[in-house]
């Protein structure tokens, strides 16, 4: 094969790998890692326990790359405008990131991110996001755009992984409306 023919087909399989949606996220049915972590909602510092959320009903686990970057923000501002619905359903959404955490209390507050509606968590080493296969792949120690949907009992019921952060919370919302309806 000629060398330019060899790179522009090397060239091709790797913008198709950056462009392609993440699978290597946990599968539907497996149960969801347990995980305490710093946490931020409306600019006060907590400790986020998955365990204690789960009590609650629902929990909405989303994996963002970074504060304060275009994507991350746009995600985080399309949750907080739906946050009473999710809210309506007893479920809890929480943001997980491994880059930019010295930047979580401000963006936790912002009003055009969060706004203070719900929490965002910081994974400093990114083991959060490991252990849910939730790592970026051109990124290494930041997450990848990834919502996970776990039910009462600790079990994944949804998952979608796309660095496009627009459809994150249709998917996750019409997730745990599935849930809510089966358990009616």
């Amino acid at each position: 094969m000629k060398p330019s023919i060899k790179l522009a087909a090397l060239a091709f399989v790797g913008m198709a790998t950056l462009a392609a949606p993440a699978f290597a996220a946990l599968k539907e049915g497996a149960q969801a890692p347990d995980f305490t972590a710093p946490a931020y909602l409306a600019g006060k510092p907590f400790t986020f326990k998955l365990a204690d959320a789960l009590k609650q009903g629902p929990v909405v686990v989303y994996f963002f790359p970074a504060a304060h970057t275009a994507g991350c923000n746009l995600e985080a501002h399309l949750f907080s405008v739906a946050i009473d619905k999710f809210k309506a359903l007893h479920a809890t959404v929480i943001g997980v990131t491994a880059g930019n955490t010295d930047q979580l209390s401000d963006f936790s507050k912002e009003t055009e991110h969060c706004g203070g509606k719900f929490p965002v968590a910081a994974d400093a080493d990114a083991s959060i996001a490991k252990e849910y296969d939730a790592l970026l792949p051109m990124r290494p120690g930041w997450s990848d755009r990834t919502s996970y949907v776990i039910a009462p009992s600790g079990k994944i019921v949804h998952v979608y992984s796309n660095l496009k952060p627009n459809k994150h919370v249709e998917e996750t919302l019409a997730a745990v409306k599935a849930l809510e309806a089966k358990a009616q």
